[in-house]
């Protein structure tokens, strides 16, 4: 993604990524190319690695760090004032690890995108590798969606699906996902920036010219019997 001066194209969108930790996947949007501009990266902690990456991109960088606050709610209202001096039209979420308030999601309601690391609405929380291993589940996978105050329950944009392996950890499992993370994310967000998702009055995630193949993934591999 290229830092785009304001009067380059005044009919693209804006965007404002929030971070708080290495930010691999807002990496990944910022190589992506995508037909936005970002207007700035915000992370609740100052010392978030991907900080240093943004700045690399020639992105403002901005800290509203949660620790400076006594509740939720005043870290919030500060974080939206920054977000806000930026008027965007959609903030991702790109491991932001704070559970937002309802009234921070209502302000921003169909403006936040997040992305999950798990096939949801399962394993909808922390841990989820972890989790999925221990059941035994044979796919696992991410999900991009919208977000709502029924957190990680949002409409759901785009998912990817990995094979879990028999020798799989949960961090050899978390790479494998993490790596289609970095695939699907910049894709949800090239289809909100080209008007190409919508949200219907059910409140599921619609798309525009999109073709979906007929296509099963099944884990282990199924054998088949000699005709």
């Amino acid at each position: 993604m290229k830092h785009k001066p304001e009067s380059v194209n005044v009919t693209t969108k804006s965007i404002v990524i929030l971070i708080s930790g290495h930010g691999s996947n807002m990496r990944a949007l910022l190589e992506a190319d995508l037909p936005c501009r970002v207007a700035a990266v915000i992370s609740n902690r100052v010392d978030a690695p991907g900080l240093e990456i943004a700045k690399q991109h020639g992105i403002t960088t901005r800290v509203v760090a949660h620790r400076n606050h006594p509740d939720r709610e005043s870290f919030d209202s500060e974080l939206a004032i920054c977000i806000d001096s930026y008027q965007p039209d959609l903030i991702v979420l790109a491991g932001f690890m704070r559970i937002l308030t309802p009234q921070f999601v209502a302000r921003y309601q169909n403006k936040l995108i997040n992305i999950h690391p798990s096939l949801l609405p399962a394993y909808s929380g922390l841990n989820t590798h972890a989790r999925a291993l221990q059941d035994g589940v044979k796919i696992h996978g991410c999900t991009v969606h919208f977000v709502t105050s029924d957190v990680d329950h949002g409409p759901i944009i785009i998912q990817a699906a990995v094979p879990v392996l028999m020798d799989d950890t949960p961090a050899t499992l978390a790479a494998r996902v993490l790596h289609q993370e970095h695939r699907i994310f910049p894709q949800a967000i090239r289809w909100f920036c080209n008007d190409d998702i919508s949200l219907s009055a059910d409140g599921k995630v619609r798309m525009k010219r999109l073709e979906q193949p007929d296509c099963t993934l099944i884990s282990p591999r199924m054998e088949y019997a000699n005709a």
